[in-house]
C-alpha cells in the first residue's frame, strides 16, 4: 500500500509557467481534457476555435489552487480570486496555443519513447523524487517494483501522459529554439562587463545648473521641434472612460458580526478559565499568536482610557483597530524607554503676527478666568480637524509635532495650561491632558472586518440600478441625482494590461474599443468593486495636433537648449587642457571635476550612476586618454581614463562555459516569449467567463 501512495503522489497538477524556457500544462486523467468532457456544459471561452469548457477551466482552478496551497500552506483569498482566475485563463490559453503548434508541426511522441524515458536509467527527476532514501540516494528497486505493481496502472498512466507531455514541449522547444545560439564576442563581451574594472575622471558640464529663465522659447522654436519629432507625438488608437465607481466597503452590519463574533470569545472565556487567548487565536484569528508590547501609540484611540484604566489580566475589547475589530488580553504593565503626552489646542491663525499674539493671549487669559478651554476651542480655534472635540490632539510622542509645540508639551505639566506658542501655523494655546510612559504586554485577536456576500450583491444591486437608468437618461444627470461622483479616465490603447484608475479588466478594454462614444455598460467587476462606465472619447489613431502637445514641447526645446549651451562650454575648453582634465574648472566654472573611483559595466558609475554613454566612451579610451565631448544624462562630459584592469585570460577560461550558458538562457526564454506574445496577438481568443463568474 505505501507503493500504491507513491505512485499516486507522482500525479499532481501541473499548470502553465511561462518561466526560463518553456511551458507545461498537465491535468491528471488525460490532456485531451476536451475528450473527456466532451461539449457538455457551458463553454467559458474559446481558442482560435477550440472550445474551453467551464468543467475544464474549473477543474485548472481548482488544481492550480490545490498546487498554491501546498507550496504557501494557504488558500487563495475571495478577495483575489477574479484576479487568480484571470492568471489560470492566461496558462490555459498559452498551453492551448502551444499544443495547436504541437499539432501544426507535426510533432508526436511515440509509445516506445514515454517506456524509455520511464524505464532508462536516469528518470524524471518528478517521479525519482518519491523513491529517494533517507541519504539522498535513489531507490531504484523500490521505484522498479513501483512500476510493474498492477495495483499502480491509474497512476502510471498519470505519470505516462506527464512524461508525454514533456517529451512534445521538448520537442517544440529544439525546433523553435535550434537556431539560437552564443558567439564568442558575445560571451567575451560580458565577462569583460562583470570582470574589467575601469577608473575615469571627467569634467562635467551639468545642464541642471542653467535656470529655464535664462532661455527664450518661441512658437517658432516649439513648432520646429513638432515638426522634427513627429514620431514622438504619434498616438494608437485610444479610448477615454467617464466611471463611476461602487465600491466594495464593509458595512455596519458586517463589522457588527465580527465583533459579536468576538463578544462571544470573551463570553466563553470568563465562563471557562482552560479556554486561552492563544487557543482563541488559533480558532478564531487571521493572525498568529504573538504577545507583543505595545506603548500608547500603538493602541487603538478608542481603546487606551481602557488600557490606562484596566490591571493586568484584564481582557479590553472588542474595539475598532487599523486591522480591523480588536480583542486584547491585558498581560502586564511596564515601564518603557519613551514619554508620550496628550494634550488639546486652539489654534489662532488669521490675522499679522501681532493681531494673533494678541487673539490668542485673550483666550488663555479667558480660561485662566475660568472659561470652557473645550468651548473655546469649537468657537475660536483655526485647526478644523479637532475643533469640535474641544481641540483634542491626542497621544502622541516626540517627532510627532512640529518642535516648539512638542517641546511645550513635553515640558508642560499635566493639567496645565500653556501661555501662547509660536509655530510656523500660528499661535497656539494649549491644554496638557496626560503624561505617561507605559508599556502594555498584550495578546491579541484580530479579525479583519470584510464586506460580506450580502454587502457585494447590495453594491451589484446599486450599480445594475444606475447603469440600467443612466443608459436610458443620461449618465452624468442619473449621477448628479443620484449623488455619485463621476471620474474619468486619461486615455489608454487597445493593448493596455488595465485601465487608469479602474484597474486591471481586459474586458472591459475590449468591451470599450468595441462600443461607440456615448454607450454605457453593464456593471463590470474588478477587484475593488463593481465600476459602470460610459465611452467618453473616441481617439483614432494618428498624430496630436501641435496646439495640444506645445506645453509638453517647451521644456523639450529648454532642455536641448541646455545641452547646447553645456557642449559649446565644454568644446570651448577642449584646445587648452594639454592632457590636463584637472584644468577644465579653472578655465570656466560652469565645469565640475571629478573621479568616478573603480566601476565596471555590470554595475553603475560611481557618482554618475548609470549612464550607458559615459561608460561606453570610458570603455573605449586608452588610458590617459581624454575623449570627444560626451553628452551624457546630466549634460555633456568630457572622460579621462585613469585605469583599466587587465583582461584575466585565466578566469574568463574558468567561467567562459557558464556565461555562454546563461546568455543562451537568456536569448531562448527572450525568443519563446516574444513567440508565444505573437502567436497569442495573431489568435482568434474568445473570453466568457463573466457570463459564469460575473462581469
Amino acid at each position: 500500500m505505501a507503493m500504491m501512495a507513491k505512485m499516486r503522489s507522482l500525479a499532481p497538477a501541473f499548470i502553465l509557467s511561462v518561466g526560463a524556457l518553456f511551458v507545461l500544462f498537465m491535468v491528471l486523467s488525460d490532456s485531451k481534457l476536451m475528450e473527456i468532457f466532451g461539449a457538455h456544459g457551458n463553454n467559458v471561452g474559446s481558442v482560435n476555435g477550440q472550445d474551453i469548457t467551464y468543467q475544464e477551466f474549473v477543474k485548472a482552478v481548482d488544481q492550480q489552487k490545490e498546487n498554491q496551497k501546498k507550496q504557501t500552506g494557504q488558500d487563495i483569498d475571495e478577495d483575489n480570486m477574479d484576479q487568480f482566475r484571470d492568471q489560470v485563463w492566461d496558462a490555459v490559453v498559452n498551453q492551448t496555443l502551444v499544443e495547436e503548434q504541437i499539432k501544426k508541426f507535426g510533432i508526436t511522441v511515440s509509445d516506445d519513447e514515454v517506456k524509455d524515458i520511464i524505464l532508462g536509467d536516469n528518470p524524471p527527476q518528478i517521479l525519482k523524487q518519491n523513491f529517494m532514501d533517507s541519504t539522498g540516494k535513489f531507490n531504484r528497486q523500490a521505484y522498479d517494483q513501483a512500476i510493474m505493481d498492477p495495483r499502480n496502472k491509474a497512476p502510471l498512466i498519470q505519470a505516462e501522459e506527464y512524461v508525454k507531455q514533456t517529451r512534445l514541449s521538448e520537442k517544440l522547444q529544439s525546433l523553435l529554439l535550434a537556431s539560437i545560439n552564443v558567439g564568442e564576442n558575445e560571451i567575451r563581451k560580458r565577462f569583460m562587463d562583470q570582470n574589467i574594472n575601469l577608473n575615469a575622471q571627467y569634467a562635467l558640464v551639468d545642464i541642471n545648473q542653467f535656470p529655464d529663465a535664462d532661455f527664450k522659447i518661441n512658437d517658432e522654436d516649439l513648432k520646429k521641434y513638432y515638426d522634427n519629432n513627429l514620431i514622438k507625438y504619434h498616438i494608437d488608437a485610444q479610448r477615454k472612460l467617464k466611471y463611476v465607481n461602487f465600491p466594495f466597503i464593509a458595512s455596519s452590519d458586517d463589522s457588527s458580526i465580527i465583533k459579536r463574533n468576538l463578544e462571544t470569545i470573551v463570553t466563553k472565556m470568563k465562563k471557562y478559565d482552560t479556554l486561552s487567548l492563544k487557543s482563541a487565536v488559533e480558532m478564531y484569528s487571521s493572525y498568529p499568536y504573538s504577545k507583543d508590547s505595545m506603548n500608547i501609540s500603538q493602541i487603538p484611540p478608542t481603546a487606551i482610557d481602557k488600557f490606562m484604566n484596566s490591571a493586568p489580566g484584564s481582557i479590553i475589547g472588542p474595539v475598532a483597530s487599523n486591522e480591523g475589530m480588536a480583542l486584547y488580553k491585558l498581560d502586564n504593565i511596564v515601564t518603557g524607554s519613551a514619554e508620550f503626552v496628550k494634550a488639546s489646542h486652539i489654534l489662532i491663525n488669521q490675522g499679522d503676527d501681532a493681531t494673533r499674539l494678541a487673539e490668542a493671549q485673550k483666550i488663555y487669559d479667558q480660561i485662566k478666568a475660568g472659561a470652557s478651554f473645550e468651548q473655546l476651542a469649537k468657537e475660536k480655534s483655526g485647526d478644523k480637524s479637532n475643533a469640535d472635540k474641544g481641540g483634542e490632539l491626542g497621544w502622541f510622542g516626540k517627532g510627532s509635532m512640529v518642535p516648539d509645540f512638542e517641546k511645550a508639551c513635553f515640558e508642560g505639566k499635566v493639567g496645565e495650561i500653556l501661555k501662547p506658542v509660536k509655530t510656523p501655523y500660528g499661535y497656539h494655546v494649549i491644554k496638557i491632558t496626560g503624561k505617561s510612559d507605559k508599556r502594555f504586554v498584550v495578546e491579541k485577536i484580530i479579525a479583519p472586518v470584510k464586506p460580506s456576500a450580502s454587502t457585494k450583491d447590495s453594491k451589484l444591486s446599486l450599480a445594475q440600478d444606475y447603469a440600467f437608468v443612466a443608459d436610458k437618461n443620461g449618465m452624468e444627470k442619473e449621477a448628479n441625482l443620484m449623488k455619485y461622483n463621476i471620474l474619468e479616465t486619461t486615455p489608454f490603447v487597445k493593448d493596455a494590461v488595465s485601465i487608469p484608475g479602474i484597474g486591471q479588466s481586459k474586458r472591459l478594454v475590449d468591451w470599450a474599443f468595441d462600443n461607440s462614444k456615448g454607450k454605457v455598460s453593464e456593471p463590470f467587476k474588478m477587484q475593488s468593486g463593481y465600476v459602470v462606465v460610459m465611452v467618453s472619447d473616441v481617439i483614432p489613431e494618428g498624430t496630436r495636433p501641435f496646439d495640444e502637445v506645445k506645453n509638453l514641447i517647451k521644456p523639450e526645446v529648454v532642455k536641448a537648449k541646455k545641452y547646447a549651451k553645456a557642449k559649446d562650454i565644454i568644446e570651448s575648453v577642449v584646445g587648452k587642457l594639454n592632457g590636463n582634465l584637472s584644468m577644465a574648472n579653472a578655465l570656466n566654472n560652469k565645469i565640475t571635476v571629478d573621479t568616478t573611483g573603480n566601476f565596471n559595466l555590470a554595475g553603475g558609475v560611481p557618482k554618475v550612476g548609470r549612464d550607458f554613454a559615459f561608460m561606453d566612451k570610458a570603455s573605449s579610451l586608452d588610458v590617459n586618454k581624454i575623449s570627444e565631448p560626451v553628452k551624457g544624462i546630466r549634460g555633456y562630459y568630457l572622460i579621462k581614463l585613469i585605469s583599466k584592469s587587465a583582461f584575466d585570460n585565466s578566469a574568463y577560461q574558468a567561467q567562459r562555459n557558464q556565461i555562454r550558458d546563461n546568455i543562451l538562457q537568456e536569448k531562448k526564454s527572450s525568443f519563446f516569449n516574444q513567440w508565444l506574445t505573437k502567436i497569442k496577438k495573431d489568435a482568434k481568443i474568445v473570453d466568457n467567463r463573466y457570463k459564469v463568474f460575473g462581469q
